[in-house]
């Protein structure tokens, strides 16, 4: 992973000092979001992103982007009128290579690192007749970093208003192994999202 996020690095130092044209801009949007992995009888979560971008366009078909968002995630599960909420928020680190098919639609991919800010569960369960709800902080019960490998889609409607498609296919056990714990849990993002450039 040290690999992938250095050769990112390198790939970000070169397009900065090669790019034929440098526009930043920000972008916000929604995520479906899930935990994959060994975890059963979950289901999607809607949540939100928001962050900042640099585009280094470094030909007409060529460009990298490095991204800085934060971003909620996580997982429910169901069962009944008993339900439980993992809601976890990260600040994410991608950085993607953009080859534009057409003058306006461009495919992605890249690495992306990303930083855990906070960790909630939340329960809502019906004991004896009584309904039972609250929250605690489970974020020992998670790594502080995560790994992932982005693929997407994006189509500029403008100069400096465009779309993106994304999937960020989670690479790193997110969960601790601490206390004989193997679990294995990776997180999976769909995110659909608005962007503009200044």
């Amino acid at each position: 992973m040290k690999k992938i996020m250095l050769t990112a690095a390198a790939v970000m130092a070169f397009a900065f000092s090669n790019a034929q044209e440098t526009k930043f801009g920000v972008k916000a949007g929604v995520n479906l979001h899930t935990l994959t992995g060994d975890v059963e009888d979950q289901s999607s979560k809607i949540g939100f992103q928001a962050g900042a971008f640099a585009e280094f366009k470094l030909s007409d078909k060529f460009a990298i982007q490095p991204e800085l968002l934060y971003s909620t995630q996580g997982t429910k599960f169901e069962e009944g009128d008993d339900e439980i909420k993992y809601n976890l928020s990260y600040l994410n680190i991608p950085v993607m290579a953009k080859y534009y098919v057409a003058e306006k639609f461009s495919l992605e991919a890249g690495p992306q690192i990303g930083f855990l800010l906070s960790a909630k569960g939340k329960y809502d369960f019906v004991e004896d007749g009584v309904s039972v709800s609250g929250d605690e902080d489970i974020k020992d019960s998670f790594e502080s970093i995560d790994f992932g490998l982005n693929f997407g889609a994006g189509y500029d409607f403008t100069e400096n208003l465009s779309a993106g498609l994304r999937y960020n296919l989670g690479l790193s056990n997110i969960a601790k192994t601490e206390d004989g714990n193997d679990s294995k849990v990776k997180n999976g993002v769909f995110s659909l999202s608005v962007g503009y450039k200044f």
